[in-house]
């Protein structure tokens, strides 16, 4: 059984330099890599550096969204600003959200860990919401003992 609640979150903005990811949705291997090589991309081009300097606070958030019938993928952090170089607005609604928390070595083990127990336990063993859509994102929030640690954001609504 996955461990995971149910949490009312507010509204809330991610400002995200993002890309389109090619793979087809059931290749995890080809979107791990794409997801893997974008963000070792953002961090060397100084993106993400730009995004946490207008950031409202420390989250780092991985977006995963479906837009304009294509499966993107973001960088992104908490703001009301805007930056010339960020490629999406993305709107969290106010509502009932999957929240699975964790921690890993790296980033990139985190946020796979959240997803995969987000998507492949979680939302199977919830039976009163579902998931319909809309963006999801794993936010990094901290270090603590050597190891990063953070949560996999999914709005959700009644059944």
């Amino acid at each position: 059984m996955a461990n995971y609640t149910i949490e009312e979150k507010d509204g809330f903005t991610v400002l995200g330099i993002g890309t389109e990811l090619k793979s087809d949705y059931t290749d995890f291997a080809g979107i791990n890599k794409e997801k893997s090589d974008f963000w070792q991309a953002v961090k060397q081009d100084g993106g993400l550096d730009a995004l946490k300097a207008v950031a409202t606070n420390s989250y780092i958030f991985a977006v995963n969204e479906a837009f304009n019938n294509k499966m993107m993928h973001y960088a992104g952090v908490m703001t009301e600003e805007t930056l010339p170089e960020a490629t999406r607005v993305i709107q969290f609604p106010k509502g009932e959200y999957l929240v699975v928390k964790g921690e890993a070595n790296t980033s990139e083990e985190l946020s796979n860990m959240l997803t995969g127990i987000a998507f492949g336990e979680a939302l199977g063993e919830i039976s009163d919401f579902a998931y319909v859509g809309g963006p999801n994102a794993s936010v990094e929030m901290g270090e603590q003992g050597g190891l990063l640690f953070g949560e996999m954001w999914i709005p959700l609504v009644k059944k």
